[in-house]
């Protein structure tokens, strides 16, 4: 199988992997469904099929790259805080450094990637 082939065969693969992982984080984090569709760009029926596996997030669509910045947030925040109450708790709590809470943030690109960054830096700390 060429090198080309191998990798159109594996795109579904990580695109059901990348969708199931954000459905899973979204759940963790009590994310609604709509508040989902937002952060990553989608309407809601995309993001209803998503979940009743129906759809999965498209590599070459912008979906897939806040779709992995979602999944870097979580997966940042899970390490720092370590329990999902405590995570959800600080996703709608006000934060002096972003200037907001971050949960009003991830709903814009800039917001999404700025607090990707914060928890990024607050991880080097640790």
């Amino acid at each position: 199988m060429s090198v080309v082939a191998q990798e159109l065969a594996a795109r579904p693969q990580a695109a059901q992997v990348l969708s199931k992982a954000v459905m899973r984080a979204a759940q963790r984090l009590g994310l609604a469904r709509g508040l989902l569709a937002r952060v990553l760009g989608v309407s809601a029926a995309s993001v209803t099929r998503l979940y009743s596996g129906h759809y999965l997030l498209d590599p070459q669509r912008k979906e897939w790259e806040f779709a992995l910045l979602f999944v870097r947030l979580f997966r940042s925040l899970d390490s720092l805080v370590g329990d999902e109450d405590t995570a959800r708790r600080w996703l709608l709590s006000d934060n002096r450094a972003l200037g907001a809470r971050p949960l009003e943030l991830i709903v814009q690109t800039e917001g999404l990637v700025r607090v990707v960054h914060y928890l990024d830096a607050a991880r080097a700390l640790v």
